[in-house]
């Protein structure tokens, strides 16, 4: 007898595990959720949903790869008018060292090639910075030195080392400028008495 009831305590315990194991499958299954099964209305919705997000990123790329050629086409000379502004920045210095009477054709020559020159790239909108007299701006105008003035406003530009250059709405190349400084007290009197010695 002892064996049989050892039997029916397997065959109990069995059958709770088997249970179990039902009342938990069901469980699991409505935690995973499949396609299958899903209406047709749901199905389309999904679809749907997928397609309008499909079609949204790619009227994005459309518009991206419009920007990005309108950049390339407005910039593609960026390159090669940088590489000739030392030629500009040659034929300027060439002048401002001539004197009329050694040699005037020289000198009338070197200025119409730099005019030339200038209207050119003008038409591609290479545009030269104003520095001198204007007022310092970091965005366009690179400082290399201060200089104590007393006849000007602060933060000045005063001289103009190396002429800068905008193209289109970018900096090609800043201007190099000295920017002006007021004098602070133990200058200004130093100032004026060299002004009364003289």
């Amino acid at each position: 007898m002892a064996g049989l009831h050892e039997e029916e305590d397997v065959g109990n315990e069995e059958a709770l595990e088997k249970k179990e194991m039902e009342s938990l499958e069901p469980a699991e299954k409505e935690e995973e959720p499949t396609g299958e099964g899903l209406g047709p209305e749901v199905e389309l919705a999904e679809m749907k949903d997928k397609y309008l997000r499909l079609y949204a990123e790619f009227e994005n790329y459309k518009k991206r790869m419009q920007r990005d050629k309108e950049e390339l086409v407005k910039y593609c000379n960026e390159s090669i008018l940088y590489e000739i502004l030392p030629v500009i920045d040659n034929l300027e210095m060439a002048l401002s060292h001539a004197t009329d009477d050694v040699s005037g054709g020289l000198v009338k020559g070197v200025e119409i090639t730099l005019r030339e020159f200038q209207r050119v790239m003008e038409k591609f909108g290479l545009v030269p910075i104003s520095a001198k007299g204007e007022p310092f701006d970091p965005s366009v105008h690179h400082a290399m030195s201060q200089v104590v003035r007393s006849d000007v406003e602060d933060k000045t530009v005063v001289e103009e080392y190396r002429k800068g250059y905008m193209f289109g709405e970018k900096v090609l190349r800043p201007s190099l400028v000295a920017v002006s400084k007021k004098p602070d007290e133990a200058q200004e009197i130093e100032i004026n008495k060299e002004s009364e010695e003289e």
